[in-house]
């Protein structure tokens, strides 16, 4: 349902608001200093993130961005390279953090849907010695810039067998890694077995207000601790946030609904604006609509969404990305439709 002002907003999953549980949780959570590792909410929430993803440790961090970043550190010497999807978020949307924190570049692969076969794999590594060495590949799941698709897990199974066959770690930017189990039916400690390293959000379609996690062996975890210290990423008594966190984490099964909800929500644009949307490329909860196809600009959408009390993201590359979540209903997204017609 719309926030309490009545606002509905298809920006992002980031935007959701804590909800009653995850407030009481925050209020009554057991804490202590989590850089000498005594606070129990955060172990406890790092023991859950590690079971569910079927590695041994886990590290809580700020964000996703800083659980990418760590993994990029771990994984990688200066000068190196880094094999990942041209569209990935890694390379795209951290604001050029592996160059300007890792002195690393990036091989880029030029796929739709966030993609990488063992082919470009092997084409990679053929060249690297003559280019720069490769010391790490770098999978995006589910696939942000591609309107929330998932990468097929026997791709990522056979190009990372092929990567760790040529010497290559592997590290799994699973920042919505939950939404590709449930649209999958495959639990996420497959997925994250074809990785050394996976980081997930919280804050995403999960629903908690800040946080995210490092999960990997107990030797790269702490290695990763040590270096979200040079970040600056200790958070002392972070069980106030990690107990949103266990929340969050405990009811992962109800993303079904925002898919349900996405796909409910192409359908409406497809019926009212021919050829807006291909159903077939909503997997998720997101729905990429050809702005094209609605014979408006983006002022006037703007406006109309405003006055409905709708919050949308402008088009980029003339895709409108729509976003649905736990804090917006049915009845929201056919106020959406029905605000452009």
């Amino acid at each position: 349902m719309a926030f309490a002002d009545g606002i509905a907003d298809f920006r992002s999953d980031t935007v959701t608001r804590p909800s009653a549980e995850m407030i009481e949780a925050m209020a009554t959570a057991p804490v202590g200093d989590d850089v000498y590792r005594d606070d129990p909410t955060v172990n406890a929430l790092e023991e859950e993130a590690a079971a569910v993803t079927g590695k041994e440790a886990a590290l809580f961090v700020p964000s996703g961005t800083m659980g990418n970043q760590l993994a990029v550190m771990l994984h990688t010497n200066p000068g190196e390279e880094i094999l990942a999807n041209a569209a990935s978020h890694v390379r795209s949307i951290e604001a050029g953090a592996p160059q300007a924190l890792s002195g690393v570049g990036f091989r880029t692969v030029e796929r739709p849907g966030g993609r990488i076969t063992a082919g470009d794999v092997e084409a990679a590594m053929e060249m690297a010695g003559f280019f720069p060495r490769i010391g790490l590949m770098v999978w995006e799941n589910t696939h942000n810039l591609s309107g929330g698709l998932v990468v097929p897990l026997e791709m990522m199974e056979e190009s990372s067998a092929a990567a760790r066959g040529r010497g290559l770690a592997v590290h799994i930017d699973g920042a919505r890694i939950f939404n590709a189990a449930v649209a999958s039916q495959v639990p996420a400690d497959r997925w994250a077995s074809v990785s050394d390293t996976i980081q997930f959000c919280f804050s995403k379609g999960l629903g908690a207000p800040v946080g995210s996690v490092v999960c990997g062996s107990q030797e790269a975890v702490d290695e990763l601790r040590y270096l979200r210290k040079r970040l600056g990423g200790g958070m002392r008594q972070a069980g106030v946030i990690a107990a949103a966190a266990r929340v969050a984490l405990a009811g992962r099964g109800r993303l079904i609904e925002d898919h349900r909800l996405a796909r409910r929500l192409a359908g409406a644009f497809a019926d009212r604006f021919p050829e807006s949307v291909d159903l077939g490329a909503v997997e998720t909860n997101m729905v990429l609509v050809d702005f094209e196809k609605l014979k408006m600009g983006w002022d006037e959408a703007a406006s109309r969404l405003r006055a409905a009390g709708l919050r949308a993201n402008p088009p980029l590359a003339g895709d409108w990305r729509i976003v649905t979540h736990r804090d917006v209903s049915p009845e929201d997204a056919d106020r959406l439709v029905d605000a452009l017609v």
